[in-house]
């Protein structure tokens, strides 16, 4: 927000949270280990999919960003959005586990 007041600002989500980050790298010559590296670095987190991660922290999608995007190039594409109940989807039941029990609402 340029020139107007954010009383969030600053402060990171105010409670744990689950983030999907998902992304296609597509810089065939580039070496995205530091990005990898830098996601794992940014709370407890689960990556059955091979595009996405569902990471727990207590940052915002804005505050995750920062964190990870010098890892990548403008190529490339990165979404990160905050995982809410209702979800549904086909996955194996540790995965279900892992994400119901840090999306305990």
């Amino acid at each position: 927000m340029i020139g107007g007041y954010n009383p969030l600002a600053g402060l990171g989500a105010l409670r744990p949270q689950v983030l999907l980050v998902t992304y296609d790298l597509k810089a065939t010559t580039h070496n995205y280990s530091p990005f990898y590296e830098a996601l794992k670095q940014q709370g407890d987190w689960w990556h059955y999919l091979s595009s996405t991660w569902l990471i727990a922290t207590t940052k915002t999608p804005q505050e995750l960003y920062t964190a990870v995007v010098g890892n990548i190039v403008n190529t490339d594409r990165l979404l990160i959005i905050p995982v809410r109940k209702p979800y549904w989807g086909y996955m194996p039941k540790d995965a279900w586990d892992w994400l119901d029990s840090r999306l305990k609402e």
